[in-house]
């Protein structure tokens, strides 16, 4: 733990430097455009306008390495946290075993596309509707068309992608699973608790009824004093009758929910979903830096003059929100929640909600 931090203090100060020889390479730049200046001014505008062109060029790809850099600094980070916190006591060999022998449901969040040796986990609630929309159009004959054209739902249907739990286990073992390492392997990950935020607005403030017959019936209930809830979500919302948040949240923390089966996958834990210490991922972006670690994956895997990720959209559920959202939710309860959460906290650098376990 000493030695990655030292390697940590390094790197940073190896990127400060390279800040401030951008910044000197800039003033430098700047004083050759006004020396530059009193030599071409009798010549012509145009060889003027040329140089200056040249000149703010010139900034701009520094400016560029300066972001580079940054993002790959954040990049070395987040997986230098997964490193130290899955320690290394399972060998490379060994956790090929364990992949190879892992129940096959276990696996079906890993999106394979040989074609550009990309493996993506996709993970409920973190981008993933869109992430999907790229991985289907780069299955597609190029020029490959706008991701955005294709239905959300599209994605969503079963059978869309080549998933790694798809091949017959021989294959997994003797091909796919030694392979990994030739893959580009990516992820994106959110703040545990906005991301529970966002599983109940969109399947338990919205009209759905596999959701409501399924999940909410059962929260309203246990919960909520409703002996009978209404048999169909439409008489539900006639009657505006819907799990609280705070329903939402006695719901995950009854023993018997795990018991009966393992979580939904819209609020299984992220760590159970895409297994962080058995693969190691090349890319961990995260929600709250979408676009820009966006663009940087896709200059990574030389896609950025072929497609383009889709921008963020304005309902996007915000951190912000977090207070008042828990408002409702006793403090024991909250902690208990953390508890239930805290590995994906920690492994991938989530900061412990103290407003929230404190009050």
């Amino acid at each position: 733990m000493r030695s990655s931090k030292v390697h940590l203090i390094l790197q940073i100060l190896g990127l400060m430097a390279l800040i401030m020889l951008s910044i000197y390479h800039w003033d430098m730049l700047k004083g050759k455009r006004g020396t530059m200046c009193v030599c071409v001014l009798p010549d012509s505008l145009s060889s003027l306008l040329f140089f200056l062109s040249y000149c703010d060029l010139n900034m701009q790809a520094v400016g560029y390495r300066v972001w580079l850099a940054v993002l790959q600094q954040r990049q070395e980070q987040r997986k230098q946290l997964l490193r130290e916190m899955c320690g290394d006591r399972v060998t490379s060999s060994d956790k090929q075993r364990i992949l190879a022998n892992m129940p096959k449901n276990k696996l079906a969040n890993l999106i394979v596309d040989d074609k550009h040796g990309i493996i993506y986990c996709y993970i409920p609630k973190v981008a993933c509707t869109n992430w999907k929309r790229v991985m289907f159009v780069l299955n597609q004959t190029e020029p490959y068309q706008d991701p955005m054209n294709i239905s959300g739902d599209l994605v969503h249907v079963p059978n869309t992608f080549k998933l790694l739990n798809s091949f017959p286990l021989p294959e997994m073992k003797f091909r796919h699973l030694p392979e990994l390492e030739h893959y580009t392997k990516f992820l994106f990950v959110r703040d545990p608790f906005v991301r529970l935020i966002s599983a109940y607005r969109d399947k338990f403030q919205r009209k759905n009824e596999y959701y409501y017959l399924n999940f909410a019936r059962d929260m309203l209930r246990k919960y909520s004093n409703q002996s009978n809830p209404p048999k169909s979500v439409d008489e539900a919302f006639a009657s505006d009758l819907r799990p609280s948040f705070n329903n939402f949240i006695q719901y995950l923390l009854d023993p018997r929910t795990e018991k009966k089966e393992p979580f939904e996958p819209h609020w299984r834990q992220m760590h159970r979903l895409c297994h962080h210490c058995l693969i190691e991922y090349d890319f961990v972006g995260h929600q709250e830096s979408l676009q820009e670690d966006a663009e940087h994956l896709l200059r990574i895997l030389k896609l950025q003059d072929v497609i383009k990720f889709p921008p963020s959209y304005d309902n996007m559920t915000s951190a912000t929100w977090m207070s008042d959202w828990f408002r409702a939710v006793p403090l024991e309860a909250r902690r208990k929640l953390y508890k239930l959460y805290e590995m994906d906290f920690k492994l991938f650098g989530y900061g412990k909600p103290s407003t929230l376990l404190n009050d």
